[in-house]
């Protein structure tokens, strides 16, 4: 399906409240996203029982039900799951995994709320959902005559709201921290290889196993933990992070020169994290425009530089990973250029 608009939790919680209790809604996202938590909230606000079907485990007779004799005449009976006297929402989850024969069962059900003779209770509503091609799940190519049927909408991970919502709910103080100053990593893409990813869910999940194990927590029990979750990529700086925290490094007292850059060995992951920490915040605090620097952002512009220069004197590499372009973000034009440019003066300057 290639939408070209995409919505955020919010967003999508607006949609179904709206055009969910009109029409069939399909909601396309990566694994792990949120798809089933938003329309388990939107069943919670109607004050209705969400009622799951996975569409990957079944058979058409599932859907059908299987035939009688009642007074000499077949009558098919709906499964007691689907067959209810009170409304409620019929969550058709990874819709898009059913074999065709399955699909063809669908049809009558999202398009008029019935399944031969039984209807769905006045005020039921049916809401469906799939996993992108591009994400290597399970998927097969729907009909069009399917498609048609339902107003399909795309959901995307909004890390600001999934912070909100993770100030509510419990979660981990490392993992919350963690994403608000890494929003980026609160998703990742499935890779094509069998490995663990970071989506929202990884990282519940990650929390929930810290959580578990308590406050003692050591360093090999969390390598395990973040390992068995996320992306090799964050879950190796997600450690740096811990060790940062522990070791009471702040990225704020290094940008101020108040703390310098951790220089052992040992910590050189640490390092690597404040680094790719500070990119990140460059990257969302200083302006496209050179024009357009005023105060907060001139200051840190001019402690980045500083900064940048005395990461070179520990790791040459690892500076020169903090200036270039990672996962297509870039720095301000205007930012690298005056770097370059400025840098030899303050090496002459810290000389001195």
């Amino acid at each position: 399906m290639n939408l070209t608009t995409t919505v955020n939790h919010k967003q999508l919680l607006d949609i179904l409240l709206n055009v969910g209790l009109i029409r069939p809604v399909f909601i396309w996202g990566a694994p792990g996203i949120g798809k089933s938590a938003i329309v388990q909230k939107f069943a919670e606000q109607l004050g209705l029982e969400c009622v799951s079907l996975l569409g990957s485990q079944l058979a058409p007779e599932d859907i059908i039900g299987v035939p009688q004799i009642i007074d000499g005449f077949s009558r098919f009976c709906p499964p007691r799951v689907i067959a209810r006297s009170q409304p409620y929402v019929l969550f058709l989850d990874e819709l898009n995994a059913c074999s065709s024969e399955v699909q063809k069962a669908f049809y009558s059900l999202i398009h008029e709320r019935r399944i031969g003779e039984y209807r769905l209770p006045e005020g039921s509503i049916v809401v469906g959902a799939g996993n992108r091609a591009q994400d290597n799940a399970i998927t097969r190519p729907m009909s069009s005559a399917l498609i048609n049927r339902m107003f399909h909408v795309e959901l995307i991970a909004s890390p600001k709201l999934w912070l909100e919502w993770a100030a509510q709910n419990g979660i981990h103080p490392y993992v919350y921290d963690y994403i608000a100053n890494r929003p980026d990593h609160l998703w990742s893409k499935p890779p094509k290889t069998e490995e663990p990813f970071s989506t929202p869910r990884s990282w519940h999940m990650l929390s929930d196993a810290i959580t578990s194990y308590g406050p003692a927590i050591g360093e090999d029990a969390l390598r395990i933990l973040a390992t068995g979750c996320l992306s090799p990529q964050h879950a190796t700086q997600f450690l740096a992070y811990v060790r940062q925290v522990r070791n009471q490094y702040a990225l704020d007292k290094i940008l101020s020169g108040e703390q310098p850059w951790p220089k052992q060995p040992e910590e050189r992951d640490v390092l690597y994290f404040l680094a790719q920490s500070m990119r990140a915040r460059l990257i969302k605090e200083l302006p496209k425009d050179r024009s357009a620097l005023r105060g907060e952002s001139q200051t840190l512009a001019a402690q980045a530089k500083s900064r940048i220069a005395e990461l070179a004197e520990i790791s040459l590499e690892i500076a020169r990973m903090a200036v270039t372009p990672e996962d297509g973000s870039e720095l301000p034009d205007w930012f690298v250029v005056e770097l370059f440019r400025d840098i030899p003066r303050i090496a002459d300057k810290r000389n001195a």
